[in-house]
């Protein structure tokens, strides 16, 4: 389960925050996770809740956002939403995509205390 290492890497993320900007907890988090990303959310959540305990994300609300991904089609040549790697083009049934966003695990925000 690699969603254990990536909520290490967002409580690092927030650590780092805090050191350049001190505060004492976080209370809300939001990140956002692109449906390219190869994360599983629930289990990324589960991950981020079961590290909060004596850390800076004890007690925080974690929202997490999927944003959808979205692909260069070759043959239309036009910018179209897709939800899989897999994904025919929308409007031409094409094959040929090149991948352009949803690839992305950020944090977007915390509101902190």
């Amino acid at each position: 389960m690699h969603e254990l290492s990536l909520a290490a890497g967002i409580l690092q993320v927030v650590e780092q925050a805090r050191d350049r900007d001190p505060f004492e907890r976080v209370t809300h988090l939001r990140l956002q996770a692109g449906a390219l990303a190869g994360v599983e959310l629930s289990a990324l959540r589960f991950a981020l809740e079961s590290l909060a305990p004596g850390t800076l994300l004890e007690g925080a609300v974690i929202d997490i956002d999927e944003q959808a991904g979205t692909a260069w089609c070759l043959r239309c040549e036009k910018s179209v939403p897709i939800f899989s790697r897999l994904d025919l083009c929308p409007l031409c049934e094409g094959a040929s995509l090149r991948v352009t966003g949803g690839t992305e695990l950020k944090v977007v925000d915390m509101r902190v205390l």
